[in-house]
């Protein structure tokens, strides 16, 4: 079940929603509506929305979906069963009016094969990501919002071989992976009848579930530290990605996201020990309509001296 769900309450952009090649419909308020197509953006010059309308209709899907948005609580961010999100402001928080964003969950699940015929990554790439995996290196995959990060991880994840056991963890379950031996975690926000799960208490579970590997959707906070912990402990060959700009800042990134679990050590340490633990990252960047590999770097050491990594750029 998917946008059938919500259709109803959506009409003047119905025809958007149904549209398989719009990829994600935005409307910045009332009078202005833009899409993505093809990974470029437009804006739909057609639509205007009566804003009392749009607002009912978001609390009603909210209510559809055991969520809430009033304003009280004016942020929505919510997901059909499909796997498409939904997200919204209201007013006064959204300073021109209610902000709606609807991101379609892509069905389509790209090989290796076919991200190399589209260009975003080469059979080069690809070799060194597949020999890595062999060895049990732990892959870092770093891009913006939208560059592509989780249909990269869904590809090279298909390198794993599938003798081995593998433990996949979301904080919103997007990934499918057709793995003979996997199991899914994804975690829960705190509910009025229940407290919330979080990545960090699913990766804990994970070392009990006999793991070969360990697959992390997107490392966002403190759940970095555990993943560390697990990648030192036996449990290497992982697969994850996160937000960053560059190769460089997503083990920045990284080290940002551990001291957010309130562990004590010395920031030099964590570098260190991020050193140890992350042996490739690969950066994704958009460029308009296209979403490329750009940076593979091989990471060796950290020296304490200059703050800096050692790291080979292949």
């Amino acid at each position: 079940m998917g946008f059938e769900l919500i259709l109803p309450f959506l009409q003047p952009i119905a025809h958007l929603i149904q549209d398989p090649t719009v990829s994600e419909i935005m409307v910045n308020h009332a009078r202005r509506v833009f899409i993505e197509r093809a990974g470029v953006l437009s804006s739909v010059d057609d639509i205007t929305l009566d804003e009392r309308n749009v607002i009912i209709a978001i609390k009603n899907i909210a209510r559809l979906l055991g969520d809430d948005i009033s304003e009280e609580v004016p942020i929505l961010d919510a997901r059909l069963p499909d796997g498409s999100r939904i997200a919204a402001v209201l007013p006064p928080c959204s300073v021109n009016g209610i902000t709606l964003t609807i991101r379609k969950f892509q069905s389509r699940h790209w090989t290796c094969g076919e991200l190399i015929r589209v260009g975003t990554i080469t059979p080069g790439h690809v070799a060194l990501v597949q020999q890595a995996l062999a060895t049990h290196a732990n892959v870092l995959i770093g891009g913006g919002t939208g560059t592509g990060k989780t249909t990269l991880l869904n590809a090279l994840a298909t390198l794993i071989p599938e003798t081995e056991r593998v433990i996949l963890i979301e904080d919103t379950a997007e990934l499918t992976l057709a793995h003979p031996n996997l199991v899914r975690f994804e975690a829960r926000r705190a509910q009025p009848h229940a407290p919330a799960v979080t990545v960090r208490d699913l990766l804990r579970a994970t070392l009990r579930h006999r793991p070969d590997r360990i697959l992390v959707g997107e490392v966002r906070g403190g759940e970095a530290f555990d993943l560390l912990q697990a990648l030192n402990t036996g449990h290497a060959g992982s697969l994850s990605t996160i937000h960053a700009n560059s190769a460089e800042q997503a083990l920045s990134r990284f080290a940002t996201c551990v001291l957010q679990s309130g562990v004590e050590l010395p920031y030099a340490a964590i570098r260190r020990l991020i050193a140890q633990s992350i042996n490739l990252v690969l950066h994704l960047d958009r460029q308009r309509g296209t979403r490329t590999v750009t940076q593979l770097l091989q990471v060796h050491a950290y020296d304490q001296d200059s703050d800096t990594y050692t790291t080979r750029d292949l």
